[in-house]
C-alpha cells in the first residue's frame, strides 16, 4: 500500500473529490470539496487522482493550507464557500405531484442548495466573460446584463436557503 503525502488528491466513493491535509498512523484527514473535512482509514477504498510523496515533516501547515486553497479553486466549480442556512442543514426537499397516484420525490436540501450555488457561480462567470468580451459592443453588453439581472431576479426565491445575505440573488433593485 502506497502511503500518500499531504496535498495528494483523491476521489472517494462516498465523499467525492478531496485533498489529503493530514496523516496519522491509521487515518488520512481529507478535505472534500462537497463534504468538508473527513477522516478516512489509510486502507479505505478511494481512487488516487494525484499522489504526492509522503514527506509530512517537511510541509508546514501554512503551505498545506495554501496548497489546498489553490487546488480547490482549480478543481471546483464554486468560486467561494457559500454556507446553507443552519435550519436547512440535513433537511429534505419534497416534491409532491398533483396526481395522488404518483410518488413524491425527496431530495436532500444540501444537494439542491449545491446545485443552486453552482448555477449562481456559473451565471457570475458568464457575466464576467460578457463584460470582458472584446467582441461585444457596449449596447450588446448592456442588453445581456439586463437578461442576467432578470435571471437573478427569477432566482431570488432561493435566497431563503442562504446563511449569509451577501450570497443572495439580487434582481432589478428598482422594482
Amino acid at each position: 500500500m502506497q502511503l500518500l503525502g499531504i496535498g495528494s488528491r483523491i476521489e472517494h466513493s462516498e465523499f467525492g473529490k478531496g485533498v489529503v491535509t493530514n496523516i496519522t498512523s491509521k487515518h488520512y484527514w481529507v478535505t472534500f470539496i462537497d463534504k468538508g473535512l473527513e477522516t478516512i482509514d489509510l486502507d479505505s477504498d478511494f481512487e488516487v487522482i494525484e499522489a504526492v510523496d509522503d514527506d509530512v515533516d517537511t510541509v508546514s501547515f501554512s503551505e498545506v493550507e495554501q496548497s489546498l486553497i489553490t487546488i480547490l479553486r482549480k478543481w471546483s466549480d464554486a468560486s467561494s464557500l457559500t454556507p446553507i442556512a443552519d435550519k436547512w442543514k440535513k433537511g429534505n426537499l419534497v416534491l409532491e405531484p398533483g396526481d395522488p397516484s404518483l410518488s413524491n420525490k425527496s431530495i436532500p436540501i444540501d444537494t439542491f442548495f449545491h446545485k443552486i450555488v453552482m448555477v449562481r457561480d456559473r451565471i457570475r462567470v458568464m457575466e464576467q466573460k460578457i463584460n470582458a468580451s472584446k467582441n461585444l459592443d457596449d449596447q450588446e453588453k448592456v442588453d445581456l446584463q439586463q437578461y442576467i439581472t432578470r435571471i437573478y431576479g427569477s432566482l431570488t426565491t432561493f435566497n431563503v436557503l442562504f446563511k449569509n445575505q451577501t450570497d443572495n440573488f439580487i434582481g432589478d433593485k428598482s422594482k
